[in-house]
C-alpha cells in the first residue's frame, strides 16, 4: 500500500528547523515504511536534495513558493492509496481533485477548524472528503467537533511521542554524561537549572519566568533560567518582545542564559542539564511535545493548564499543573516546592519517566497510526461524485 505524507509549507522534513509535525513524522516513519511504501512531501531547503531514498522512506521536495501548486501537479501523476495531509485542511479539495481515487487522512496539530480559518460551508466540504482525522490532543478533537460534530465519528487521537533509544535519562551513565557536558557549557554545573524550551513569543511566556526568577532566587542563590529557543524555529533574529525579555533579565543576568536557537537533533540532549522544566504557555496549547521530552529526560515538570497540556500530566503524580497561568508568584511558588522537597521532584521525574515508557514513544505513535490507515484503507466511504467538481477555494 502507498501512503503519502503531505508536510506543510512552513518547514522541512527531516526536522532540520525543528517543528513539531516535523519531529512527529521523523519519528514514526521508521515503523510506517516497514509495512508501507511512504512517500515524504516537503518544502524543500538549501541543505536537502530535490529527491533522495532514505531507511526506506521516498522525499520527495518542492519549492516553497507555491507549495500546494507542486504537490497538486506531482499527485496528478503519481498514485497513492492514502494520503495524509498535516494541518492544512483547506487543501484538501484541492489534493481530493488531483488524487481523486485517494483516500484522505486529516492530521490536526492546531485548532485548525476555528471559525476564522473555515467557513462552515468549508469544513462540511472537507469532512466530506477525508476518510479518518487524527488530532495529537482530545483539545484539538474537541475544537473540531464544537462546530462540526458529524466529525466525531471520524476522529481518532493519535498522541505524539518521543525516541527512547535517542532519549537517555539523567539517571543512565549516557544521561549523566551528556547532562555535565551542557552544563559545562554553560558554566552552570554546580546551579539548580530551571529550564524553558520553545519559541520567544507572548504566547509561551518566558517572561513569567523571568519575572518569577526574581523571586525564586530570594530563596534559592543558586538557581538559574536556562532559556532555549528563538523567536521562530532555526530563528535566532531579535524583535520587540526578545528585546523586551533581554531588558527584564539585565537586572539578574547572572541568573538568566539565553542559548537561542538549538537544532533539532539536539532538543532532547537539552533537557538533561535541567532539574525543573517548565512549560508556561499562556495560549490554549493543542499539547506541546516537550512535556514528552521532558518526562523521557527524568526532569519534573511545571505546566499551565492549557489547552490539551493537562491530558499527558497528572497533578502532583507526573508533573505540576498551574491553574494561575499568568501570575508568575505560582510558577515562583512551585519552583521552591520543588526545589525544596527533592524526594517529591524524584518521584514526579520518574512517574513522567514511566508514563512516557508506557504510552508516549514513537512507537506508540506508530502503531496507532497503523490502525488508522487500516480502517480508512478498508473503509468504503468515498466523497459523492458532485464534491469532486471543479473548486475555487483559497489556499492558505
Amino acid at each position: 500500500m502507498k501512503i503519502a505524507y503531505i508536510c506543510t509549507e512552513k518547514l522541512p522534513s527531516p526536522a532540520i528547523k525543528g517543528g513539531a509535525i516535523q519531529m512527529m513524522i521523523d519519528g514514526v516513519s521508521p515503523y510506517i515504511s516497514q509495512d508501507y511504501e511512504l512517500t515524504i512531501f516537503s518544502i524543500s531547503d538549501p541543505s536537502l536534495p530535490n529527491q533522495k531514498t532514505q531507511d526506506n522512506v521516498n522525499y520527495v521536495y518542492l519549492p516553497q513558493k507555491e507549495y500546494e501548486q507542486h504537490v497538486i501537479r506531482t499527485l496528478q501523476t503519481n498514485a497513492f492509496d492514502i494520503i495524509h495531509v498535516f494541518n492544512r485542511p483547506k487543501n484538501i479539495p484541492l489534493y481530493k481533485q488531483a488524487s481523486p481515487h485517494s483516500k484522505f487522512v486529516l492530521g490536526l496539530h492546531n485548532d485548525m477548524f476555528a471559525e476564522h480559518k473555515l467557513s462552515i460551508y468549508e469544513g462540511n466540504l472537507i469532512l466530506e472528503m477525508v476518510t479518518a482525522i487524527v488530532t495529537v490532543s482530545n483539545y484539538i478533537k474537541q475544537t473540531v467537533i464544537e462546530r462540526f460534530p458529524q466529525a466525531e465519528e471520524k476522529i481518532s487521537i493519535v498522541y505524539s511521542g518521543v525516541n527512547l533509544k535517542q532519549s537517555p535519562s539523567i539517571w543512565t551513565p549516557t544521561g549523566q554524561k551528556i547532562r555535565n557536558a551542557y552544563r559545562t557549557k554553560y558554566g552552570i554545573q554546580d546551579k539548580k537549572v530551571i529550564l524553558f524550551v520553545g519559541r520567544l513569543c507572548k504566547n509561551k511566556g518566558p517572561d513569567l519566568l523571568i519575572h518569577a526568577m526574581k523571586k525564586i532566587i530570594q530563596t534559592h542563590k543558586d538557581t538559574v533560567l536556562v532559556i532555549v529557543g528563538g523567536k521562530w524555529f532555526s530563528d535566532n533574529r531579535v524583535n520587540k518582545y526578545v528585546k523586551r525579555l533581554y531588558k527584564m533579565a539585565r537586572p539578574i543576568k547572572e541568573h538568566v542564559i539565553f542559548t537561542k536557537f538549538i537544532p533539532a537533533d539536539q532538543i532532547h540532549n537539552i533537557f538533561l542539564m535541567g532539574d525543573i522544566f517548565i512549560c508556561s504557555s499562556q495560549w490554549n496549547e493543542p499539547l506541546a511535545r516537550v512535556h514528552y521530552e521532558a518526562m523521557a529526560a527524568g526532569i519534573p515538570i511545571i505546566t499551565t493548564n492549557r489547552g490539551g497540556n493537562a491530558e499527558v500530566i497528572t497533578d502532583e503524580y507526573n508533573g505540576c499543573l498551574i491553574e494561575q497561568y499568568n501570575n508568575p508568584m505560582e510558577f515562583a511558588r512551585l519552583v521552591h516546592a520543588l526545589l525544596s522537597q527533592r524526594e517529591f521532584a524524584q518521584w514526579i521525574a520518574e512517574n513522567g519517566r514511566k508514563v512516557v515508557e508506557e504510552n508516549f514513544t514513537f512507537k506508540h505513535t506508530a502503531t496507532k497510526l497503523d490502525q488508522v490507515y487500516k480502517q480508512v484503507a478498508e473503509s468504503t466511504n468515498q466523497p459523492s461524485k458532485n464534491l469532486l467538481r471543479p473548486l475555487k477555494i483559497q489556499i492558505i
